[in-house]
């Protein structure tokens, strides 16, 4: 007999979805991705949003910049809408049915795929479509939210120039050091984002659960901080506001190992939205198959816990070591 997905109830939607065809015919030939150009020395910066189309805090910050007529001081700024197709597909009754149109977005960013003209979907046609782009991009702000309500975190990737970008930001709190996912490539990983010798470099932030309205507030916060960091933007160029608090500290949590589900045969031991501590190795946080999933070493950390997108090959969660 085949197992269904469990069911969920739906997070409420705090939010209202932007209207964001006004900004579908952008300036660079690729639709819904516009580019500042101050004609001064300085990075290329990108923020960019709807990398999954349910995930609007993103789309809200990068439609509040380009309303506010933000433009560079120094270098280029880039502000993009990626699955513009699977946000077009948003239906409050089921609002995690449009986080893509075939397959993950933020799955399909190598080389080797982008090129393979014998795959085809909706997100490999906006990824190519976006790619020439993102090939002249110094720096790139990713903006996401998650599935369940969690506090915000910066992922960094495995490198250090990721994490010693995360600690010039100072927020969120939570920096997540991690090598991706096994079914394939985050554009933050991509190219020279993601080789050490490069100083191209990337972060994707987790802004907190898709539809509160606090995670716009951290999307708008974690924005600002990345154009002021990269020296493009001045404080008073900025939308009244978008700063909020720093941290008292920051903390980074080194992911040692994803947890895959092989079937739809997966339950948690708990109710589980991330950022959880378990203190003893060997205590079971889940069962797979029948058999029980054990944190594999002290203080093991929960990272992105969730079972609502299910199926086999899907990471339901990622066990990580604090390291300061």
């Amino acid at each position: 007999m085949t197992q269904s997905a469990p069911a969920f109830e739906a997070y409420p939607v705090e939010v209202e979805f932007p209207d964001i065809r006004p900004y579908a015919t952008g300036n660079t030939g690729v639709a819904y991705v516009h580019t500042f150009d101050s004609g001064t020395p300085g990075p290329h910066v990108m923020i960019n949003a709807l990398t999954h189309g349910n995930e609007v805090c993103g789309a809200i910050a990068v439609a509040g910049l380009l309303d506010h007529g933000l433009r560079p001081r120094r270098g280029k700024l880039t502000l993009s809408f990626a699955n513009v197709d699977a946000y077009a597909r948003f239906d409050a009754a089921q609002p995690d049915a449009s986080r893509f149109v075939d397959q993950d977005f933020n799955r399909v960013w190598t080389a080797a795929v982008l090129d393979d003209a014998a795959r085809d979907s909706s997100e490999l046609r906006r990824a190519r479509a976006m790619r020439p782009i993102v090939d002249t991009v110094d720096l790139l702000l990713d903006l996401h939210s998650m599935h369940e309500k969690s506090r915000p975190l910066i992922v960094s990737g495995p490198l250090d120039k990721g994490i010693a970008l995360s600690r010039a930001l100072g927020a969120p709190a939570d920096v997540i050091v991690d090598e991706g996912h096994p079914e394939g490539r985050r554009m933050r990983d991509y190219a020279d984002f993601g080789d050490s010798a490069s100083p191209r470099n990337a972060l994707l932030i987790e802004c907190g659960q898709h539809w509160e309205t606090s995670a716009v507030d951290v999307a708008r916060d974690s924005t600002a901080r990345f154009l002021l960091h990269a020296g493009i933007v001045e404080a008073a160029d900025l939308p009244d506001g978008w700063l909020r608090p720093l941290p008292a500290t920051q903390r980074v949590i080194r992911v040692t190992e994803p947890v895959v589900a092989r079937s739809m045969d997966f339950r948690f031991a708990g109710a589980y939205t991330g950022l959880e501590t378990f203190t003893d190795a060997g205590t079971v946080i889940a069962w797979r198959d029948g058999q029980p999933v054990v944190t594999p070493y002290d203080n093991c950390v929960l990272v992105m816990p969730s079972l609502r997108q299910l199926r086999p090959g899907v990471t339901v969660v990622r066990l990580g070591q604090l390291e300061s």
